[in-house]
């Protein structure tokens, strides 16, 4: 597929929904927190009840993670997956224009001893994240224990890539293209923290096949190599919205322990298996919208959606 291709001025009209999106993302990103939620829910609601595909998706997510749920249980947190994601957005635009020192007060940070057992070994930490719809707030209250810098994959529009790159950059020392491992290493090597989240399918030329949930998942082996080319501890990290939806919860995890082995298989399966242990604490507020499960070990093997 031919990659878009957009104007130069940001004047130009087909940039105007994309100034309109950040406009309203600024100005949701000041409301009162009850709002936030209430205007969540509702977007969240009504992409569940028309985004057929992404609710398709999610429901065959899902009924393959979790076999021992109901019909009726799966159908709630394939819901529960909109709602979240919906209020994600709100997070998100607070995220990226507000300060986070506001937050300060609604964020539990456990394990912090790991992290910075890790950093006194100069040697910057490789963070593992994961996709859960509170990802960017997540990163902003992060900032407020902890400097690192993020690997994220860029927007095909320039003007909200600018908008999207400026805000994380307000609490990430740098935001890193995905295929920029050299920047990665190099970030690294210079005692920088690298915050990244390796639980997408990325397709089979870059990963290998390891458990997911019981599954054969195409995982990514960025992970282990990047630690290997680094030397640098990887550092896994929890992050929820907590129940009372106010309020957050990041845990450190004590560093992975001879890691990586060498085997490249053995390496992706320790990654998910802590993916899928933080994915338990709060099922919907994954990114159960992702095909998670597209690539199959064999091509002749049928698509699972």
């Amino acid at each position: 597929m031919a990659k878009k291709t957009y104007p130069e001025s940001f004047a130009h009209p087909r940039y105007w929904s994309a100034w309109l999106g950040i406009g309203a993302m600024k100005v949701s990103a000041f409301l009162p927190w009850c709002a936030k939620l209430w205007l969540g829910r509702g977007i969240g609601e009504l992409a569940w009840r028309f985004a057929k595909s992404r609710r398709h998706i999610a429901d065959t997510n899902l009924k393959l993670c979790f076999p021992e749920w109901s019909e009726a249980e799966r159908k709630r947190q394939v819901r529960k997956t909109f709602h979240a994601n919906g209020i994600g957005i709100f997070e998100t635009a607070t995220g990226w224009c507000r300060d986070p020192e506001h937050m300060r007060d609604r964020v539990t940070f456990k394990g912090q001893e790991h992290m910075e057992r890790a950093m006194a070994q100069g040697k910057g930490a490789l963070i593992v994240g994961v996709h859960f719809s509170t990802l960017d707030i997540g990163g902003a209250l992060h900032s407020l224990f902890f400097p690192a810098d993020a690997v994220y994959r860029p927007h095909d529009n320039p003007l909200f890539e600018r908008f999207m790159t400026r805000g994380r950059n307000s609490f990430f020392g740098a935001a890193i293209d995905r295929h920029d491992l050299r920047g990665v290493v190099r970030r690294i090597k210079s005692g920088h923290n690298v915050w990244y989240s390796p639980d997408q399918d990325f397709g089979r030329d870059v990963s290998v096949f390891a458990p997911f949930f019981g599954i054969d998942a195409a995982s990514i082996r960025l992970t282990a190599k990047i630690a290997r080319m680094t030397g640098a501890p990887v550092m896994p990290l929890m992050f929820h919205r907590n129940p009372d939806n106010r309020t957050y919860t990041l845990e450190y995890l004590p560093a992975l322990e001879n890691f990586p082995s060498g085997d490249e298989v053995a390496d992706a399966t320790r990654i998910n298996a802590f993916i899928e242990e933080a994915i338990r604490k709060h099922p919907e507020q994954y990114l159960w919208l992702h095909r998670r499960f597209k690539t199959r070990p064999e091509k002749t093997d049928p698509s699972l959606y």
